[in-house]
């Protein structure tokens, strides 16, 4: 799988979490640590499975990508291994919209690079 198709994956589905978490922040308050724990597991699959497909460092743009697969692998463990932590940390809600705006433009300009016309660049 190519750097453009992964981007055009990986960018809308990181807007619409980021979007639809956004408009429904007060979940997370009620959440429990194996939630959290449950979540961990996702984040740490989908990080892997990217770095496993994808583990380019380039001076490029593609190496966002492979960042974020390994962000999402370390996020991952840290759910699993301290979910209380995690819970903690969402009552800090500037820290978590700061979080969620850099996601949300990280997933804006994957999406832009995926769904681009081909530059003959992958």
């Amino acid at each position: 799988m190519n750097s453009k198709q992964l981007a055009g994956l990986i960018g809308p589905t990181l807007v619409v979490l980021t979007v639809s978490e956004s408009l429904n922040a007060h979940i997370w308050t009620g959440n429990t640590a194996s939630g959290v724990y449950l979540n961990g597991a996702l984040l740490f699959v989908a990080g892997l499975s990217v770095i496993r497909s994808h583990n380019l460092w380039v001076r490029q743009w593609p190496t966002l990508i492979t960042l974020t697969g390994w962000m999402a692998t370390s996020l991952g463990l840290f759910r699993m291994f301290a979910p209380e932590m995690q819970l903690k940390a969402v009552a800090n809600t500037s820290l978590v919209t700061a979080e969620a705006m850099v996601v949300l433009v990280l997933g804006i300009f994957l999406t832009i690079k995926g769904y681009s016309p081909d530059t003959g660049r992958k």
